[in-house]
């Protein structure tokens, strides 16, 4: 009887290669080609967790002191650290920290008398501002109550650790010598009827 074509002894049969599971990680199969190595491409990196800077509230208060006369607005100012010169005056409200167990009025009273030297009262509430700044890698959100004061007594003196100058200018120059737009536009909105009345 003549044997099929596929009987015949052990050393005719072919060997069937094994298929490589298709699951296996490229770390336990690297890909064989022509007997060279080749290395898979490596895994996408993470991108590293985006880091936030830490939020700080803060609340002040202050405002804009009138003299005896009616006439007059209370400003401060600090050199600005930007001006090369060192010569030019950045003008504001005289303004400050609220501490504990304070109301707004009593810190804002306190923060004139600190900053400028002259005793007052409040005659009436201006607003509150809010704004948001960048400072010792944190975002402070600030928070300012102001007040509109007359003046009451007490000497003119810039406070040495945190003021470089103090002045009174007359009240329709205020808004003009004000440098930062939140102030501008708070006492633009007080007319020179309302302080009067005020006062």
């Amino acid at each position: 009887m003549t044997p099929a074509p596929s009987a015949g002894s052990e050393g005719t049969k072919k060997k069937r290669r094994r298929k490589r599971p298709t699951h296996r990680s490229p770390q336990n199969s690297p890909t064989v080609e022509g007997g060279q190595q080749v290395s898979k491409s490596p895994a996408k990196k993470t991108p590293p967790a985006r880091t936030y800077a830490k939020r700080v509230d803060e609340v002040s208060a202050g405002g804009l002191v009138v003299d005896k006369t009616g006439a007059l607005g209370l400003l401060i100012g600090r050199r600005d650290q930007k001006d090369a010169s060192g010569k030019k005056i950045l003008w504001s409200l005289p303004k400050g920290h609220i501490e504990e167990g304070e109301t707004p009025e009593q810190a804002a009273i306190r923060e004139v008398k600190e900053e400028t030297g002259i005793d007052s009262e409040i005659s009436k509430s201006l607003g509150v501002i809010d704004f948001w700044f960048m400072a010792g890698g944190k975002r402070i959100h600030k928070t300012v109550h102001h007040y509109l004061f007359r003046e009451s007594g007490g000497i003119l003196a810039a406070q040495e650790s945190e003021v470089d100058e103090v002045a009174w200018f007359p009240l329709e120059l205020i808004v003009e010598k004000l440098a930062y737009p939140d102030e501008k536009k708070l006492i633009a909105r007080t007319n020179a009827t309302e302080i009067l009345e005020a006062i």
